[in-house]
């Protein structure tokens, strides 16, 4: 039997739950669960705000674990491994897509927690190609958030072939925003930093922003016109596309990999004479987290985190719906 924490109904609170997993599959593996990080992804899959969630409902997919059994035909993991799983725990293997290496946009490819029981538990099952090693240099603690928030934000860099001669804007230093700032120090690139919270400039420069905007304040908006050669969006809110799209140079590129509330209401006059272009992108691939996990490794990235013990999940889970984590949090073991 597998021990989680579970929700009943949407928006419910979690209570202790046990489940039978059955057999493991020939190419799954069972991670024995150290810590787990907490995204607003889980929040949002808690309050079926998707259309997704089926009852009962376990959370979390920035799974830090050991593996703790292998099925028949695994190869590439060694038992008491220890390992990371994000948003996705299986895809199809055979289509256009995983055969590419783009396992990540596979059209049938399964969440951790989209009708499967999540990682706040003691254990979670995976495919293992999903199942990433995490290197020695990374504090297990708090290398979760890197599994959902940080491939995130870096997988637009890899996607976007941004090099350390751009310059790069980043809306929003929160749970996605701060690791944004910090993968793209690391990189090389000219990082600025827009906020409507002018007090945490000085926060933002030790993350490794070169420049600070308030993107409340009109005018500094407009004094980065044509500047940038990438402007990554991190936040769930609608802000004014126009000025963030005439901040771009010929060729930019504004993505996005917050969920904004409303479509986005832009002018394409812009887009067309600059050679603009607007897009977005999910998690990476197996592949690109791996390099991500690497790259972090390498540079010491890792996500500002704060920790509860996974019986307080209730307390945590309010913390983050009121916006008040700095700025993952982590439940542990």
């Amino acid at each position: 039997m597998i021990r989680a924490y579970a929700a009943q109904q949407p928006g419910g609170k979690l209570e202790p739950f046990e489940y039978d997993p059955g057999v493991l599959g020939a190419q799954e593996v069972e991670i024995q669960v150290e810590a787990c990080g907490i995204c607003h992804s889980d929040l949002s899959m808690l309050d079926n705000a998707w259309g997704l969630t089926q009852y009962p409902f376990v959370p979390g997919h920035e799974v830090v674990g050991t593996i703790a059994a292998r099925g028949s035909d695994v190869t590439r993991l060694e038992l008491g491994q220890r390992v990371g799983l994000g948003w996705y725990s299986r895809s199809c293997m055979s289509c256009e897509w995983c055969m590419s290496g783009n396992q990540n946009l596979c059209l049938t490819a399964e969440g951790t927690i989209v009708g499967r029981y999540g990682g706040f538990a003691d254990k979670v099952r995976a495919h293992q190609a999903w199942v990433t090693p995490l290197p020695e240099e990374l504090n297990p603690d708090n290398a979760g958030p890197l599994f959902c928030g940080g491939i995130t934000v870096f997988n637009p860099i890899v996607q976007l072939d941004i090099k350390p001669t751009d310059r790069v804007g980043v809306i929003g230093i929160g749970g996605l925003g701060h690791m944004a700032l910090r993968f793209l120090h690391a990189w090389g690139c000219d990082v600025t930093a827009f906020s409507t919270s002018p007090d945490k400039e000085a926060e933002a420069r030790e993350m490794g922003a070169n420049h600070f905007i308030n993107s409340r304040d009109p005018e500094a908006l407009k004094s980065v016109e044509n500047s940038f050669d990438v402007i990554l969006s991190t936040v769930n809110a609608d802000l004014d596309w126009n000025a963030y799209i005439a901040a771009l140079r010929p060729k930019g590129r504004l993505h996005l990999v917050g969920v904004v509330p409303n479509p986005l209401s832009t002018q394409l006059f812009p887009l067309i004479v600059g050679q603009k272009s607007l897009g977005g992108s999910p998690l990476g691939s197996p592949t690109t987290v791996n390099r991500m996990l690497d790259f972090a490794s390498r540079h010491g990235v890792e996500p500002i985190t704060e920790y509860f013990a996974f019986e307080e999940v209730n307390t945590a889970l309010d913390k983050l719906r009121h916006g008040k984590p700095r700025y993952r949090i982590v439940l542990k073991h």
